[in-house]
């Protein structure tokens, strides 16, 4: 069920051509600070109920940060896994292709789940606009060292998560900080070489096949490795092989959910020891459950703060910036949103989401 208020959605566009088995849809939750912004995930589950909470997230993540964007999320049904890379692109390119009247004009398209640099070129290129969509290839410029694209495989998102937690990690006054990182895909690859380089000692990283833990501390390029050449963060030694699940009952300061959502859940959100959860991934913690946690008194950076990075690193593209001043302004806007929703949460004893929330619609109430 898709929940309307004052804020949105204002649009759900669905999109079908049976010729080529296109099923799509895009929900364009609120334009009020700028054209909608947000990704397009493939998943062969992916619906518009769980396109419209995530379409809401970015419409309050865009306020967050201040960008002159609204909120949107797109689905297309397919399974990556089973399809042809020409019939991916066949896809996307039939999907922008339908959209050409709306974007970029309400909406500006981004990678998500199994969409990346490649699959935003062939987006650009058959909506006919350089400014239809974000994270494209760096490659991929209006002329040669004009307003190029900045491929999320920059690691913006990873940065940013890894910003807030060092914040959060001051604010809490954790000396000798260890972390554990469901995933090691794009987002918790970055995360870990950020937080690892700032002194913080990841004892445990997951993938689809398992969790590698080791108390003294993994190595991010030796992971990093072990996950390239043999598949699976498991094989890294020395290390003991858990249950993926297993790493969020793990002795450890922060936890910092990465990948999927929902993965601290009414199953397992009892047995959490962590003093600090760090949201890198998307709707990682359904609402109820957050509340809970928060009696429990552990202090959650809600996603909408935490992985910003890629929204502003989008914004950085849509400006035609460098990769470097890219960098320097998802740090200046992560830690900025941050230590600001820490404040609030303080001050008028709320949880971060209440205080972040809060912030974000007060804002899109004010603009004009």
């Amino acid at each position: 069920m898709i929940t309307r208020d004052e804020l949105g959605p204002e649009k759900i566009i669905e999109i079908h051509d049976s010729k080529i088995g296109l099923n799509g849809f895009l929900v364009i939750d609120n334009t009020k600070m700028g054209p909608g912004k947000g990704g397009i995930r493939m998943t062969p589950s992916v619906t518009i109920e769980e396109v419209s909470k995530l379409a809401r997230a970015m419409t309050l993540k865009c306020a967050l940060s201040n960008l002159p964007f609204g909120g949107a999320k797109a689905g297309i049904v397919a399974d990556d896994r089973k399809i042809s890379p020409n019939k991916k692109n066949i896809l996307i390119k039939s999907f922008a292709k339908s959209l050409k009247n709306i974007s970029p004009k309400e909406y500006i398209a981004a990678p998500d789940m199994n969409i990346g640099e490649n699959e935003m070129a062939t987006y650009a290129k058959a909506n006919g606009s350089m400014n239809s969509c974000t994270g494209k290839p760096s490659t991929f410029c209006i002329s040669p060292g004009k307003k190029c694209g900045l491929p999320h495989e920059s690691g913006s998102t990873g940065y940013g998560v890894a910003k807030a937690a060092l914040v959060a990690i001051d604010y809490l006054k954790i000396k000798n900080p260890t972390a554990a990182i469901e995933g090691f895909g794009n987002v918790g690859t970055f995360t870990m070489k950020h937080l690892e380089e700032a002194g913080v000692r990841i004892i445990a990283v997951s993938d689809s096949k398992g969790t590698i833990y080791n108390k003294d501390g993994l190595g991010y390029r030796k992971l990093l490795k072990t996950k390239k050449e043999k598949g699976s963060v498991t094989k890294y030694r020395p290390g003991k092989v858990l249950p993926i699940g297993k790493l969020f009952s793990l002795k450890v300061d922060v936890i910092i959910p990465g990948a999927l959502p929902n993965v601290i859940n009414a199953k397992n959100y009892k047995f959490i020891k962590s003093k600090l959860i760090v949201e890198a991934a998307n709707i990682p913690i359904s609402p109820n459950i957050e509340y809970k946690l928060n009696k429990r008194k552990i202090l959650i950076i809600p996603d909408i703060i935490a992985n910003a990075g890629g929204v502003i690193s989008s914004y950085a593209e849509y400006k035609g910036y460098k990769l470097s001043t890219m960098f320097k302004l998802v740090e200046k806007k992560i830690i900025k949103n941050t230590k600001l929703i820490l404040d609030a949460a303080e001050k008028n004893n709320v949880s971060t989401r209440e205080a972040a929330t809060k912030i974000a619609i007060t804002r899109i109430k004010k603009h004009k």
